[in-house]
């Protein structure tokens, strides 16, 4: 249970891999909406 053990979230982090124990940070991408509407005030 510890930095060998790929199934736990340690283990991922050594691996330097994904999976349901380390989830990936997931970019938050801006809408059209938005980009038109920025693209308007400049």
């Amino acid at each position: 249970m510890g930095k060998g053990d790929i199934k736990t979230k340690r283990g991922k982090i050594a691996n330097k891999s994904y999976g349901a124990r380390r989830k990936r940070k997931i970019k938050k991408r801006t809408s059209v909406e938005e980009k038109v509407s920025t693209e308007k005030a400049k």
